[in-house]
């Protein structure tokens, strides 16, 4: 029987226990034993990663980097709106995405999202939940890698600002008016006096 993406994952961590691993190896194993198995690569590795860690199957020792401890692996209880909590949601958003207000009778499809995600402390309660269309419930999972972006772009800034680099600085400031063009990340600061 193949091997799932999950079960590869998992073989690559425990015949490396306690060792710290950065995604690249991981999935560069995981792809090549799956594609002994299939015709297609698969399908994100490093989410299954990421997932095993929120099972509490991996620890997560910084960004991109995992480890498994046989001593630490334990079930993690994943909260989930119940189906009662879910209808409940949809009705008082009345089944509309809260961020295009297209409906079911728009041909959407509706899933009932986490304000803040579980993974960064966020609750089942009715106050943390919204009704997004799955557009913007994958643009919102999304919106972390703008994030990280920015934070990049903002680094590049003050250190061109430290070698006075006038051409970064510029470029720098251009990829900031493109955040606020687009509304993107207003709640990171520009550095640039000029934002």
């Amino acid at each position: 029987m193949a091997k799932t993406i999950e079960g590869l994952v998992m073989e690559y961590f425990e015949n490396h226990p306690n060792q710290e691993l950065s995604h690249g190896p991981v999935v560069d194993w995981v792809t090549e034993q799956y594609l002994e198995e299939h015709d297609n690569p698969p399908r994100d590795p490093w989410r299954v990663i990421r997932q095993l860690h929120q099972k509490g199957q991996l620890i997560k020792v910084r960004t991109g980097v995992y480890k498994y401890d046989p001593d630490y692996v334990h079930e993690v209880e994943l909260l989930e709106f119940s189906a009662r909590d879910k209808e409940a949601i949809l009705a008082r958003d009345s089944y509309r995405c809260v961020v295009c207000g297209r409906g079911r009778e728009d041909g959407i499809t509706l899933t009932v999202d986490h304000i803040i995600p579980k993974d960064k402390g966020g609750t089942n309660t009715l106050k943390n939940a919204q009704t997004l269309c799955s557009q913007h419930n994958l643009m919102k999972k999304n919106y972390s890698q703008s994030e990280a972006g920015k934070r990049f772009f903002i680094r590049m800034y003050e250190t061109a600002v430290s070698i006075q680099d006038d051409k970064m600085m510029a470029f720098c400031r251009a990829i900031f008016d493109a955040y606020d063009e687009h509304e993107v990340d207003f709640h990171i600061a520009r550095p640039d006096a000029e934002g």
